[in-house]
């Protein structure tokens, strides 16, 4: 059975970790697939957004200890996929480049990798039996793949090097207070709950508007305030020439339910 299993649930990806036996641990092969996975989903005019959960216990325990132990002794083999020319490097970085809005619906343990899977994710919801832990300085390594940037910016400077330096648990609800996650809800509960955010964008928000202002978050965080505003007005006046602004204000005149145009995939 494959590693990586995604169910297409229009307007719903759901794409699952499938190694419970594991607790969802990353082997490079999984890696490749789980990127293979999202940007199928990203291309599928079906698709308004993706969660992205675990099966069994674990939504991931980061990568595979065979996989880290032979890392450490022969160094991580190239990604089989490199990084397209506006790509980071980082692990799971690609997500911040897929247009759709991509959940972690994180359903138990997160160490290591799979915390970098879920800070990845543009949202994240939690049951309440999650739990959390950066990992890396108990394995004597450093904050991995964006980590050190990411992670201050969800959390704050001080709390990250809390989280990094000391690779504590943390319970979902101390998550929701610092800012590391955004909803935390019964277990039966966290596929439906992400499944019915993005239903709810799917029957009232314009996909375009979605990609855009994704792109727009992502690219201004590392931009001053001016260029960040100057973006903005160009990307306004590209908005109010699009049908979907239109369809906006008549739905809004009519009093009716809007019907915005399906986002392709491409990137806005």
């Amino acid at each position: 059975m494959s590693n990586v299993i995604t169910e297409i649930d229009d307007p719903v990806a759901i794409v699952r970790l499938n190694r419970p036996e594991k607790l969802n641990a990353f082997t490079f092969a999984m890696i490749e697939e789980i990127r293979s996975a999202a940007n199928q989903a990203a291309s599928d005019d079906r698709v308004v957004g993706i969660v992205i959960t675990g099966n069994g216990r674990a939504f991931s325990a980061g990568l595979d200890a065979g996989d880290l132990r032979r890392s450490t002794q022969e160094g991580s083999p190239p990604p089989s996929t490199p990084p397209g020319p506006d790509e980071l490097p980082a692990l799971f970085s690609y997500i911040l480049r897929i247009s759709k809005p991509v959940i972690a619906a994180v359903n138990g343990v997160t160490a290591g990798g799979g915390f970098v899977l879920a800070m990845m994710c543009d949202l994240r919801f939690a049951s309440e039996n999650a739990s959390f832990t950066t990992v890396f300085s108990r394995r004597g390594l450093i904050a991995e793949h964006g980590t050190s940037w990411l992670l201050p910016r969800m959390v704050g400077v001080s709390r990250a090097l809390d989280l990094l330096w000391s690779s504590r648990r943390i319970d979902a609800a101390e998550a929701l207070r610092i800012g590391l996650v955004d909803r935390v809800v019964p277990p039966d509960k966290l596929i439906d709950e992400a499944r019915g955010y993005v239903r709810e964008l799917a029957a009232n928000i314009s996909p375009r508007s979605i990609a855009v202002m994704k792109a727009q978050v992502y690219r201004h965080l590392s931009e001053a305030m001016a260029p960040a505003i100057h973006d903005a007005d160009r990307l306004t006046q590209e908005s109010l020439e699009h049908p979907d602004a239109t369809e906006g204000v008549e739905s809004l005149l009519e009093k009716r339910a809007p019907r915005f145009q399906r986002w392709h995939g491409a990137k806005p």
